[in-house]
């Protein structure tokens, strides 16, 4: 087992990644504090993990949400049950939710802890790739609205974060090509290496080698926790996290949620801002090539649905966590391993990228 340390003085906690780490029960119980625990789940995942849950929690006054299993269960109606749940389970300010899932339900509980009773613990246990390497870590907490993705939420740190790695094993192919565009995603926006690493071991990544499995993940979050070390509240580097986000945000929106995995859209959107990035002369075209061959070998999407126009793209990016004073900023490359936020580009080279005037 490795353990990291995400530093946010006393409200640090650790990140612990490995092997068989849902048969240590020391790793739950040591983070909660009082004497109840709720884990929260969903079809999929219950039938397959949550036994191991409940038995680390023998000794505890504990119960389980079990909600719908997709993106398209990431809303208020979902986010329901949860609070429906603990207020007829008796739950207090010492109880601890434990987010057993991929990154909908992490979200989803860590929003239910921000706000029950103004806040309580939460634990993340994720179980998709995507989950381990971004959503779990940082704090991130929120459901989806029609008009925009991840528009409600709060800011709110697990006591800690348990990635059991074999829980990949049962992942499905397409869910594990999701995950790998968010571990993409930190090789291009600070870590060349890393990129150059992943070119090699990709085969090994999508074969779920556990050795290769093992250290992309925690190489994602050591990047993830230093960023959210720096910037908790994303007023500055954090948001270079975002990078493909608001293109990806705005198909997730435009197609209906969960037509698209967030890793799907997220890679086409990390294209379209390389796109973008070459025609505002930063990225040269042997540079954008490179991002799509490595995310089409993850097994991923690199072009926009047919469907959505400029226009669509415009209307669900003008609601973006980005936007400031009525301002869009987008995350941009300057060159592989180096981003910046920015709004200073040109919104011409913007509408052709939209509009699919292709960067070839």
């Amino acid at each position: 087992m490795q353990t990291l340390n995400l530093d946010l003085g006393d409200r640090s906690y650790p990140i612990y990644i490995g092997q068989g780490l849902l048969q240590r029960p020391e790793l739950l119980t040591e983070h909660l504090q009082g004497k109840s625990a709720i884990a929260v789940t969903n079809t999929t995942i219950a039938p397959l993990y949550l036994a191991a849950v409940t038995t680390a929690l023998a000794a505890y006054k504990h119960s389980a949400v079990i909600l719908p299993d997709g993106e398209a269960y990431k809303n208020l109606a979902t986010l329901d049950q949860i609070y429906t749940h603990l207020l007829e389970h008796q739950a207090d300010r010492k109880t601890t939710l434990l987010a057993l899932g991929g990154g909908v339900v992490g979200d989803m509980t860590g929003f239910a802890a921000a706000s029950y009773q103004r806040g309580i613990n939460f634990i993340q246990v994720p179980t998709t790739l995507l989950a381990m390497v971004d959503s779990s870590v940082g704090g991130k907490t929120g459901v989806n609205h029609p008009l925009g993705k991840n528009m409600i939420g709060a800011f709110h740190q697990p006591q800690a974060v348990i990635i059991d790695t074999d829980t990949l094993n049962t992942l499905a192919d397409r869910e594990l090509s999701a995950g790998l565009a968010e571990v993409i995603k930190y090789g291009l926006i600070r870590d060349p290496e890393f990129l150059t690493w992943l070119d090699t071991e990709m085969e090994a990544l999508l074969a779920r080698d556990p050795e290769a499995l093992s250290y992309a993940i925690e190489r994602s979050c050591r990047h993830k926790a230093e960023i959210v070390a720096a910037d908790e509240r994303e007023s500055g580097q954090r948001a270079l996290l975002n990078l493909g986000h608001t293109f990806g945000h705005a198909i997730e929106a435009a197609m209906g949620y969960g037509q698209w995995l967030h890793g799907e859209a997220v890679a086409t959107g990390m294209v379209m801002a390389a796109e973008l990035s070459v025609q505002m002369g930063w990225l040269t075209q042997a540079e954008l090539h490179v991002i799509r061959h490595l995310l089409e070998r993850a097994g991923l999407p690199t072009e926009p649905p047919t469907t959505m126009t400029g226009d669509d793209f415009m209307r669900f990016m003008s609601v973006d966590k980005k936007v400031l004073d009525g301002s869009l900023r987008l995350v941009l490359m300057k060159s592989l391993g180096e981003s910046i936020v920015t709004a200073d580009f040109d919104p011409a080279a913007l509408n052709r990228v939209l509009h699919r005037d292709r960067v070839s």
